[in-house]
């Protein structure tokens, strides 16, 4: 079998020497060909040689790693990437929908991440741009969210999603120009990352972006109507929750 050449990236010498024992210990296909702890010196040793697989951490000494795919747009490595337990750099990877190995990592993290990145279809530079974004501006709430259909990925504006509908293990999301998405990831999955943005979970099958919500309608158990004229159920548990956020929105 042909060994996968890699490169690794990160600042921290100590981090960068537990991945690299940790790749020849246990992942033999994996032939390390360089190593790098800048922007800098990535750059330079990218011009040279061009892996199979590059693991490059988000934040380096002088700079990031977004800034070494720049200083490199010919790249053709599968990335993956490396990031310290940070809820908003976790936030960024899933509104971009690309996959990350977070520090500190097992080793099944790891043999997980390699065995995707070989299948993986790479990021592309919206996905990046939203992920780069998030970053810089950790505070700043998000205005796209890539999505993952069975064919491609597809960058929308979050301001243009109306609805989403369960249908078991897919989400469908409906749009303000008509159109809908079918996505193969859970509705809670959204609902974690949309809850924070303006979407609220009123049923076990709906999230509803709360600009959308035209009225509540008490009666027949309680459902909403939407601007594109939709009726939305309310579940019991979720009633009082609804009328709150209305109230004070």
């Amino acid at each position: 079998m042909k060994k996968l050449t890699a490169i690794l990236v990160d600042d921290m010498p100590i981090a960068l020497e537990m991945l690299e024992n940790d790749i020849v210990n246990n992942h033999p296909k994996i032939n390390i060909i360089g190593k790098a702890k800048s922007v800098v010196e990535a750059a330079k040793l990218l011009q040279k040689k061009q892996p199979d697989i590059l693991f490059l951490d988000i934040m380096l000494g002088d700079g990031t790693g977004f800034d070494i795919l720049e200083i490199s747009p010919d790249l053709k490595s599968k990335i993956i990437f490396i990031t310290a337990s940070d809820a908003f750099a976790i936030k960024a990877f899933k509104f971009a929908a690309i996959d990350y190995i977070l520090k500190p990592y097992s080793d099944e993290d790891l043999a997980f991440s390699i065995e995707k990145a070989q299948r993986q279809i790479q990021p592309d530079k919206q996905q990046l741009n939203i992920l780069q974004e998030a970053v810089a501006a950790p505070n700043k709430t998000p205005s796209k969210i890539s999505l993952h259909t069975s064919e491609k990925i597809i960058v929308v504006n979050i301001a243009d999603i109306i609805r989403c509908k369960s249908d078991n293990n897919y989400t469908t999301f409906y749009f303000n120009d008509n159109s809908k998405i079918l996505v193969s990831k859970t509705l809670k999955h959204y609902a974690d990352m949309l809850k924070e943005v303006s979407f609220l979970r009123v049923h076990q099958t709906h999230l509803v972006n709360i600009k959308y919500i035209k009225e509540f309608i008490k009666s027949d158990g309680g459902y909403l109507i939407l601007k594109d004229k939709s009726n939305i159920p309310v579940s019991v548990r979720k009633r009082n929750e609804v009328i709150a956020t209305l109230k004070s929105y």
